[in-house]
């Protein structure tokens, strides 16, 4: 079988190659090609713009992670599938915990220099912080990723509302309580910490904006490991620069760096400037960990497709 893998995981495909073994030729490419038909059995990529979307004729694409937005799933041939892969949820809801911790703890308040000289002055004046037991955890989107930072809150003793588009999480168990995304602004006011963990589309996109901000106590912290257009960019920017959101922990972003194109920031706004935001260049799920269990996935779908066995995590069926 002929796999393509193309654009950021072009890399991986030694990994890829030593897991399949040598009936499959691995290729890596940087980008499709700019014209002409795209012929392979199969094709990982992260983003498939409508233009290569029509022109690829292949049995299988295979999305390196969970969101698929930026694949034009609309201008696939009829015998494509498509899949994801998840397997990044344990690494992401560490990170956001950590981001939890260290909000209540606020660990920037202690001196960066503890010796003979400034224990004393230090040691009197030593600053309170909060704790994370009994805080109020909101968590929009209770998948994969939604369910594990929810078994680590609850194991901190915080209060976990699970917001999901049904109000009925599919792990009721982890929840304290539950909420239909509609109801969304009614559980904000007792949020002490709102994380994003859903997938982005056209009812998520710009959900938390300018008046969900207002909603939230003062001194709230948002963590955003979901896709940054969950929230309204100029409203997330005035809500920290005024101090009205107390701390932003973020994870993804507005722009990219694409190659062949002139740098980026982060956003349009100087967001990533603010001194109450943890800006962090999208890695909170990169662990080789990770890269095990997601290109250990991808090998099996590939010998299932091979061998004619069901797919796993089908997002997108052949028509």
């Amino acid at each position: 079988m002929l796999i393509k893998i193309v654009g950021l995981h072009a890399p991986n495909a030694p990994r890829l190659r030593a897991l399949l073994g040598a009936a499959h030729e691995v290729q890596a490419l940087d980008a499709f090609p700019a014209t002409g038909e795209i012929h392979a059995d199969v094709v990982i990529a992260n983003a498939i713009d409508a233009d290569a979307a029509a022109r690829l004729r292949c049995r299988l694409v295979h999305v390196p992670g969970a969101g698929a937005e930026q694949i034009a799933l609309a201008d696939l041939s009829a015998g494509t599938t498509v899949c994801n892969v998840h397997g990044h949820e344990v690494p992401i809801a560490e990170f956001t915990l950590h981001a939890i911790l260290e909000h209540c703890l606020q660990l920037w308040q202690y001196p960066a220099r503890l010796d003979a000289e400034a224990f004393a002055e230090v040691y009197a004046a030593r600053p309170q912080h909060g704790e994370a037991e009994g805080r109020t955890v909101a968590i929009v989107g209770f998948g994969h990723i939604g369910q594990e930072i929810a078994r680590r809150a609850r194991a901190f003793g915080m209060h976990v509302v699970a917001v999901t588009r049904s109000g009925k999480p599919a792990a009721p168990e982890l929840a304290d309580e539950a909420v239909a995304v509609s109801a969304l602004d009614s559980v904000l006011p007792r949020a002490d910490v709102l994380v994003l963990a859903c997938p982005l589309d056209e009812g998520t996109r710009g959900l938390i904006g300018a008046q969900q901000l207002a909603l939230l106590p003062a001194g709230a912290l948002l963590v955003n490991v979901a896709r940054a257009e969950v929230v309204d960019e100029q409203a997330l920017y005035e809500a920290l620069q005024s101090r009205r959101l107390g701390r932003a922990a973020l994870d993804v972003w507005y722009q990219y760096p694409k190659k062949g194109q002139p740098p980026v920031a982060p956003s349009r706004l100087p967001i990533h400037e603010l001194p109450n935001v943890r800006a962090t260049p999208h890695i909170s799920a990169i662990t080789p960990a990770l890269l095990a269990r997601r290109y250990g996935f991808m090998a099996d779908n590939i010998a299932r497709l091979q061998h004619g066995q069901p797919l796993r995590n089908v997002i997108h069926p052949a028509g």
